[in-house]
């Protein structure tokens, strides 16, 4: 869903660069794929590794002229807030600031929660308002506040519609 939002606004709208953020606990490998040997979109992905799909190493920072242009954050299976704030703050805002994109993509995977079935991650409620907060503070830096949040996993069906407002509160925070 996000390659496909990024692709329209960079051939319909004229945007020379955007961001994909992408905090599912998959690596986003197809977005990855699909945009690693272009130097117009920033691709960062913060995911458990070892994990589905297997792809996603630190060392994976684009290919040709999108060298540079991948950040892959792999974090090992109970990784919780601390670990991805501290990563968001260190990492991730001095990506997204160097590279200066006109809009940010955020692709807001849930499986990284604490209690999810499928994933082995320890994020918080209060670390998803985190998440939210430190992206909408850094797009409203960067770009002009230009984001967008499209839903991605989240298999704990009881308790992801909270966890989607807390993002959102944080993502409104600023």
């Amino acid at each position: 869903n996000v390659a496909v939002v990024a692709e329209h606004l960079l051939r319909r709208h004229g945007l020379e660069r955007l961001a994909i953020v992408d905090f599912d606990v998959h690596h986003g490998n197809g977005t990855q794929h699909l945009f690693e040997e272009r130097g117009d979109v920033l691709f960062v992905s913060l995911h458990q590794s070892p994990f589905y799909p297997g792809t996603g190493a630190a060392t994976e920072t684009g290919v040709g002229a999108g060298q540079g242009a991948t950040l892959n954050l792999p974090f090992p299976a109970g990784t919780g807030d601390d670990d991805y704030l501290r990563a968001f703050d260190r990492q991730v805002v001095p990506a997204l600031e160097r590279f200066a994109p006109q809009v940010l993509l955020i692709s807001a995977g849930f499986d990284a929660w604490c209690d999810d079935p499928l994933g082995g991650m320890r994020v918080t409620a209060a670390g998803f308002e985190g998440f939210g907060r430190r992206l909408a503070a850094a797009a409203g830096e960067i770009c002009s506040g230009r984001s967008l949040s499209l839903l991605e996993g989240g298999y704990d069906l009881e308790r992801l519609g909270e966890l989607v407002e807390r993002y959102l509160n944080g993502l409104s925070s600023t």
